[in-house]
């Protein structure tokens, strides 16, 4: 997105949680993240203890110097990916059934079906949190400003039944007690065309996301629109409702949630949406 990397920085939170982005390519995952041939791991593991030494004696330093300890922990953390990061895209360990499940048997579901394979496979290695986007490249932008019917026919053909298979396969699992699913945008789109071309410009005053998994309820839809799509009218929330309820199913309380050095803007900390949870 227009974001690139602060995309997938932590802001509030400190540098020491900012995410890693992943290719979902087996042959180059994670980039410069492939051991060097002529360094043996005996050798790269000494200098990665020389560069600890180092970095460590820059912590006690500058002790509040939050990027110092970010620093520290990418290096550990590069250190282990270069073990683990294949592993986790070795799709030849899954059962025929399962990529079947996710839709990598078939051609427009693929891309995406190995993109949620893999979140799964880095859920079960203990990764808390995950976050995955679709479309952009080859499967076209949700963005439609024009021509939104095919668009969005085409874009959900090619998520519909991945998104199906991560559910089934969470359960079968026994994962999806305690992982929480969301599916989720940033705006909807205009109920009334833009231009001349049949598509739809941003609209934030009524959208829908949805939720699976960790205490919520299923075959339930909670609030709804007028008539005409165009405002929310009933059980209406805020985004911030939706941030709370997040941190509610994963045991925090927005409002005494706290990083030292860093200070939320109390405005509105928002209301877990019970009506939605078991």
């Amino acid at each position: 997105g227009n974001g690139q990397f602060r995309s997938f920085q932590s802001a509030y939170l400190g540098p020491q949680h900012d995410g890693v982005l992943l290719k979902v390519d087996p042959r180059d995952p994670l980039p410069f993240a492939h051991p060097v041939p002529s360094v043996s791991q005996e050798e790269q593991q000494q200098e990665f203890g020389f560069i600890q030494d180092l970095d460590q004696i820059a912590a006690v330093q500058y002790p509040d110097d939050a990027a110092i300890r970010a620093r520290i922990k990418s290096y550990e953390l590069a250190f282990r990916m270069q073990l683990e990061i294949p592993k986790v895209f070795d799709f030849g360990e899954e059962k025929e059934r399962t990529k079947e499940l996710y839709g990598l048997d078939h051609e427009k579901t693929r891309p995406f079906g190995q993109v949620l394979l893999t979140a799964r496979r880095l859920a079960e290695r203990g990764v808390r949190f995950v976050q995955v986007y679709h479309g952009k490249g080859v499967a076209g932008s949700w963005d439609a400003h024009s021509e939104l019917q095919k668009n969005h026919a085409d874009l959900c053909a090619r998520v519909d039944l991945p998104i199906a298979g991560l559910l089934k396969d969470l359960k079968q699992r026994g994962m999806l007690d305690d992982t929480l699913v969301v599916w989720a945008t940033e705006f909807g789109r205009t109920p009334g065309v833009e231009g001349n071309k049949g598509g739809r410009d941003h609209h934030t005053y009524g959208f829908t996301i949805w939720m699976a998994g960790a205490g919520v309820k299923g075959g339930i839809a909670h609030g709804a629109t007028d008539e005409l799509g165009f405002h929310a009218v009933e059980n209406r929330h805020y985004v911030t409702d939706v941030h709370a309820t997040i941190l509610h199913q994963l045991g925090l309380d927005p409002r005494r949630l706290d990083v030292p050095g860093h200070k939320r803007i109390e405005i509105d900390y928002g209301q877990p949406i019970k009506e939605i949870l078991a």
